[in-house]
């Protein structure tokens, strides 16, 4: 049984009573708030009021579809169950690739820096605008690979794609 109590003049007070059984929880069981409303909004972008605000596919995409229709940017396993000894060490890894991602393909990096760890080789993804000539964009990758690749000591392999416009990027406008 539950009773409700609302007060006319602050609509956003609400007060229920539940009933129980045992006496001893009945004291506990006055609640203040309302649990069944979540806050969806959580993690989601802001809206503007003349929609402006350009949003990608990842962006545009609520949290809790995180592992359905939007993936995680970080592909590792030194974060399970019993695995202590890379955790600290794969974080400020990624942290440094993904600096240095932005660093060397400074202003031409669309997406998010996607890196996946296959055993002891290191991807990285990402989009790119079509912005320079293609034998620079090559040597900036062989670059990166070859620099990342000693710093990190492993093999590391940057797959890029290119976009003719930023504008490609846009899903909506929000």
């Amino acid at each position: 049984m539950t009773l409700a109590v609302s007060f006319p003049k602050s609509g956003q007070l609400l007060a229920q009573l539940h009933v129980v059984s045992c006496p001893r929880l009945a004291t506990r069981c006055i609640s203040t708030t309302r649990v069944c409303e979540k806050n969806l909004r959580a993690g989601q972008h802001k809206i503007t009021n003349n929609r402006s605000k350009p949003l990608t596919y990842e962006q545009a995409q609520p949290p809790y579809k995180i592992g359905v229709t939007k993936s995680w940017n970080s592909w590792n396993t030194s974060s399970l169950y019993e695995e202590k000894e890379r955790t600290s060490e794969t974080t400020v890894e990624d942290v440094f690739i993904r600096k240095f991602m932005l660093g060397t393909f400074h202003n031409l990096m669309l997406s998010e820096v996607i890196i996946k760890r296959r055993q002891n080789l290191i991807v990285i993804c990402g989009l790119m605008y079509r912005g320079i000539a293609p034998r620079k964009m090559y040597f900036l990758q062989g670059y990166t690979e070859e620099l990342l690749s000693c710093l990190l000591k492993r093999p590391v392999r940057v797959e890029l794609q290119t976009v003719e416009s930023r504008k490609d990027m846009i899903f909506k406008w929000i």
